[in-house]
């Protein structure tokens, strides 16, 4: 568990809540916790290396954007894994995959500008690995439900 005070918590919270879209966000995120900018920078180099932050960055609605997007999945033998990575990592298309203990083993997620081209990759993948249909899984999202996965702290 990583020691965090109230300070750390009030930089989560305006990180989370309101990020300002201007030249200097950090400047105006310090100036409304009524610190140094360098001191604020100094807390979020701490809260990442610690691990509390792993990404700041822009989340966009790709479905908002005119893309789609699918969850994928293949089942490939234990010494295929790592071939099968690398050929689902080439696709800039692919932006999240991870090894999971199960009979589909490898899970990825792919933002195509449309459906043709998310079939056009998971054929390749397919064919390079040469599974069959049925150990390739493509799971549109049918209805979306968005969480509000925000750091809150203990009250």
């Amino acid at each position: 568990m990583v020691a965090m005070d109230e300070l750390d918590h009030r930089i989560l919270q305006e990180l989370q809540d309101d990020f300002p879209l201007s030249e200097r966000p950090y400047e105006t995120i310090a100036h409304r916790l009524g610190i140094p900018s360098d001191r604020l920078w100094d807390r979020l180099q701490k809260l990442m290396a610690e691990g509390v932050i792993r990404r700041l960055g822009a989340s966009l609605d790709s479905c908002k954007l005119g893309f789609f997007s699918t969850l994928a999945a293949v089942s490939v033998k234990p010494d295929l894994v790592e071939r099968a990575a690398e050929i689902i990592g080439k696709f800039p298309e692919v932006t999240h995959s991870y090894l999971r203990n199960d009979n589909f083993n490898i899970w990825f997620t792919i933002i195509a500008s449309d459906t043709d081209r998310i079939e056009s990759i998971l054929e390749h993948i397919r064919t390079s690995l040469s599974l069959e249909s049925s150990e390739v899984l493509n799971l549109p999202m049918k209805r979306a439900f968005k969480l509000d996965a925000r750091f809150k702290s203990a009250e």
